[in-house]
């Protein structure tokens, strides 16, 4: 049996993500055969696996970091939220229904347990080492009853838990304290250490809070990590799109022609795979912000519709924000737009839904010769094909079957002038398509703009992780996150009071 850690966060995007796959990528160049895992995830950035199989996308990250395919085994369970108090339920990569948070977290969570448990410890059987990732905070004790991501699975599986804290919030001394005191004692002893995320400075300063700490907790500091900028790595949870105009990450670089290239991205509710434009933000000189007003599309040479767990919903914002009408003036005017998944669907004539929103058939954008019918199968997919004379791979994650009725032929879907719709999401990462596209997108805007001749979108993300690992070597005690990899969390650990029941 393969050893394991459950990495922790104090928070909600705490690190976790980033940490454990660092971790993995570390472990898999000292020669061991790693895979990661989370028991639960709740998020709408997935990916479809080779077996056709959704699960997170971070944990797809993760597999990439550990250099080993990624499977259900690696997320057995998968919440995508539909609303604030709904999601759908998919187990081992299926959807298997709707559920209301109450009704999830209620006797649906524990029948859950020994199926997680199972993959687990397949996974434990099969490697060398499990690098498992929880959820939220361990010490949500209105949940810790029905938990199988966090204390519960590290409880039921003997693992070491390591927690995350990010300084760069403040309070991190008070949220690791915090978070172990509220541990029930046998939740406690598994509780090895404390390893601090995104910090900037000189961390000699840190180091007397560190000392008071491990007085206070019996528990080291296993590392201090460095505020890293500029990692693009493929996030777990929804962006923020209360942030309005958010940028996206990208390379530093200046644009290899004459003229940068802006994109706008439609921040649509219930967003889901927004990293599809991460390629775009890695070329030089493309420049992609995230919107919710229609006069940011105004100087916009290309505006992207992502994909959405919502198609009806967001229609109905677009139209209620004025995004509508600007899309529609775009492309009388022939300026480009791209619809991916839900957004290729709202870009369509019409829509009828049974399924997703129940809301029977409702008027599309009219801006592409598709009408889109929603069926209760999912459609999971890893498709290869061919579009403007290059070889292209995505992914399909959907239940909208789109019967297109003209426009030219564009992957699984059509163009019509200058816009195009397609359900493959992770095309732009096909560097040849991209640099494809970006050019037909620059001279239809009227840009200059000359796409780098040998960016590699796949090269970039193998240069991200490598940093996520650097950071672990550099900066973490390797030896003894080893050691507990290897043999658990150490006898003796002392008890924070209160605790919890």
């Amino acid at each position: 049996m393969g050893g394991g850690l459950l990495v922790a966060g104090t928070t909600s995007d705490a690190g976790k993500s980033v940490v454990t796959a660092g971790i993995c990528r570390w472990l898999v160049r000292q020669g061991l055969k790693v895979a990661p895992f989370k028991g639960q995830n709740m998020s709408l950035n997935s990916f479809v696996t080779r077996e056709g199989a959704e699960i997170g996308r971070a944990q797809a990250m993760q597999a990439r970091a550990a250099r080993v395919e990624p499977t259900a085994l690696m997320n057995p369970v998968l919440l995508k939220p539909g609303s604030d108090r709904s999601s759908q339920v998919v187990l081992m990569g299926k959807p298997v229904g709707e559920m209301s948070a109450r009704g999830y977290h209620g006797e649906r969570q524990k029948e859950l347990f020994e199926p997680v448990l199972a993959c687990l410890e397949e996974l434990r059987r099969t490697h060398d080492a499990v690098i498992c990732e929880g959820a939220g905070s361990p010490a949500e004790i209105n949940l810790r009853r029905t938990d199988i991501v966090n204390m519960g699975i590290a409880r039921a599986a003997r693992l070491p838990v390591v927690v995350v804290g990010d300084i760069d919030r403040g309070g991190v001394f008070a949220q690791f304290f915090g978070t172990t005191a509220l541990l029930a004692p046998e939740d406690q002893r598994l509780v090895a250490g404390y390893l601090v995320n995104k910090f900037r400075g000189d961390v000699s300063l840190l180091e007397p809070g560190l000392a008071m700490l491990d007085g206070l907790t019996g528990r080291p500091t296993l590392g201090v990590l460095p505020y890293a900028h500029g990692l693009g790595i493929d996030e777990e949870d929804g962006l923020r799109v209360s942030l309005r105009g958010t940028v996206r990450e990208s390379v530093v670089a200046p644009p290899y022609g004459a003229d940068v290239l802006r994109v706008a991205v439609c921040a649509v509710p219930l967003m889901s795979n927004f990293t599809d434009v991460d390629a775009l933000a890695a070329e030089p000189g493309v420049v992609v912000r995230f919107v919710d007003r229609p006069e940011e599309l105004a100087d916009a040479d290309l505006v992207v519709v992502p994909g959405t767990r919502g198609t009806v919903k967001a229609l109905a914002w677009l139209r209620e924000r004025g995004l509508a009408a600007a899309l529609a003036r775009r492309a009388a005017e022939g300026r480009p737009v791209l619809g991916v998944c839900g957004g290729f669907q709202v870009l369509g004539e019409r829509i009828e839904d049974e399924v997703e929103s129940r809301a029977g058939a409702v008027d599309g954008l009219g801006l592409l010769p598709v009408r889109v019918r929603f069926a209760r199968e999912k459609t999971l997919a890893r498709p290869v094909g061919e579009a403007l004379g290059e070889r292209v791979e995505g992914y399909e994650i959907h239940h909208g079957v789109a019967d297109v009725r003209g426009g030219e032929p564009f992957l699984d879907g059509c163009r019509t002038g200058s816009v195009w719709g397609t359900h493959w999401h992770g095309s732009l990462e096909s560097d040849g398509f991209r640099r494809a596209f970006l050019r037909e997108v620059a001279a239809a805007a009227g840009r200059r703009f000359v796409p780098a001749p040998d960016t590699s979108f796949d090269a970039l993300r193998e240069e991200q992780l490598d940093r996520l690992g650097d950071l672990i070597e550099e900066h973490a005690d390797t030896d003894a996150l080893l050691r507990l990899i290897e043999k658990g969390a150490p006898e003796g650990l002392p008890f924070v009071p209160p605790g919890a029941p």
